[in-house]
């Protein structure tokens, strides 16, 4: 290609007239002569037009050229392309092309498009994997938007635990006030559909905290479900008050959750009621009294025990029991810790292998931390990361099932850690921001969409990108 007229074009390109770069750098190419340098920033002012087919053309061009080399960056470009033509599948196997690149310096650009695309097929364990890869290159300056996705499939993936974790780990990512309301709302939606509803509410309070955050109906919605949950845990005055009001125990005078006194709620005070100061005929006076009521102090211990029975049927329900899920995967590492068979902690179910297999898997001498627990009926998961007697740690994720009134290990995974995200079949990830194509999209290297600024390529100080 002319020298002059590629001069020409790359300073018409940095004064933001971007037809003239094209149609200058179409004028001047000989055909059959590959021109790498020309055709890349031929794409590039195309991108900025938003002409997307003919950009995506102008960079498979520009892959024919050998010599010119910089396969990350064009096939990235030549992605991000056929995606704003909605050829997804062509998009998928461009951006695979650039993230396999071992010369292309920043992957993580590339994989982010990948796990956009992949989303937009409807695949979240692939972009999942995407995002995944995008979080954990060195080259990405920004982890938590990548985490925010990764969060996203997780949800879509139905392990909100994993989500949970994702969104947590974004927020350790993330610096500026006014990224983490949305981060916060998403952590919101992750609790509510883990069923912890405490900690979704916490979530959407700092989410909306500073006002400068709109929820979205999503957000919105699950937030409500949420504030319902915590409201209907609220005891206030009932039938059953009523009830201890007129045998004579006052408003509030039991306690829901300790209801035979326990705690020493129903306990008399002697400031109160001169307990320890009536004589004998007080006594008689009181037992014809209690006669005379036919026994509602009796009826009222049933009432009472029947709540009792209730509350415990509910928590059995929410998947409480014991020991606790937390308590068994505890006891697993003491018992690993100190060289005992781990029978109590395992459910019955679980073969002679397996049970090998958990043992070899649980570290010895490692200090253990709950990170979260996702409950139901009969079926738990709990996150617990684990400080390694060698000053390392390592996250696992125990999947228990109710045995009796209590919980039992039946199988162990790895997870990951903040600086090792894990794939979707296993835990969350770092990172990156996301970088989908909207009304101009930004060629490889460039910093924004379609402005008058001149843009250099990636690798280049001038115009090519």
């Amino acid at each position: 290609m002319d020298q002059r007229s590629y001069e020409s074009a790359k300073q018409a390109y940095q004064q933001g007239d971007f037809a003239r770069c094209a149609a200058t750098l179409q004028a001047a190419r000989i055909p059959g002569e590959p021109s790498g340098a020309a055709d890349h920033l031929r794409g590039n002012a195309l991108m900025k037009m938003g002409l997307y087919s003919d950009a995506a053309r102008a960079y498979s061009d520009a892959l024919a050229d050998p010599e010119y080399g910089k396969v990350g960056a064009l096939s990235c470009n030549r992605g991000r392309a056929l995606m704003a033509v909605g050829d997804l599948n062509g998009a998928v196997e461009s951006l695979t092309r650039a993230a396999q690149d071992p010369d292309y310096p920043t992957p993580y650009k590339a994989y982010m498009a990948l796990g956009n695309a992949q989303m937009a097929l409807g695949d979240p364990r692939e972009a999942g994997i995407a995002f995944r890869n995008a979080a954990i290159d060195e080259a990405n300056p920004d982890p938590a938007g990548a985490l925010t996705n990764l969060g996203q499939c997780f949800l879509e993936l139905g392990r909100p635990v994993d989500a949970v974790e994702a969104y947590r780990t974004a927020l350790d990512f993330s610096t500026p006030a006014e990224s983490q309301n949305a981060i916060w709302a998403s952590l919101g939606r992750a609790y509510v559909a883990a069923n912890r509803m405490s900690e979704a509410q916490d979530a959407f309070s700092h989410a909306t905290a500073d006002g400068s955050y709109r929820l979205t109906p999503a957000e919105q919605t699950a937030s409500l479900a949420a504030s319902n949950a915590m409201a209907s845990l609220q005891v206030g005055p009932s039938e059953t008050d009523r009830m201890l009001a007129e045998a004579g125990y006052g408003i509030g005078a039991y306690d829901p959750l300790d209801p035979t006194g326990a705690s020493g709620v129903l306990m008399p005070s002697p400031e109160d009621t001169g307990f320890f100061s009536v004589n004998e005929n007080d006594i008689v006076r009181q037992d014809r009294a209690l006669h005379r009521h036919r026994h509602v102090g009796l009826k009222v211990f049933l009432i009472l025990l029947i709540m009792a029975l209730v509350a415990l049927g509910g928590a059995f329900w929410m998947g409480l029991g014991w020991p606790m899920q937390e308590v068994t995967v505890a006891n697993a590492f003491a018992a690993r810790t100190a060289g005992e068979d781990l029978s109590k902690v395992l459910a019955s179910s679980v073969s002679e292998q397996s049970k090998n297999d958990i043992a070899a898997s649980i570290p010895m001498d490692a200090k253990v931390k709950i990170d979260g627990v996702d409950r139901s009926l009969s079926n738990s998961k709990v996150v617990a990361t684990a400080q390694l007697a060698d000053g390392g740690s390592q996250s696992f994720v125990f999947t228990l099932v109710r045995e009796g009134l209590g919980w039992k290990i039946v199988s162990v995974d790895l997870s990951f850690n903040s600086q090792d995200a894990v794939t979707p079949e296993g835990a969350a990830s770092q990172a990156a921001p996301s970088e989908a194509p909207d009304a101009a999209v930004p060629a490889e290297g460039e910093a924004a969409p379609a402005d008058a600024a001149a843009v250099p390529a990636e690798g280049e100080a001038s115009a090519q990108a």
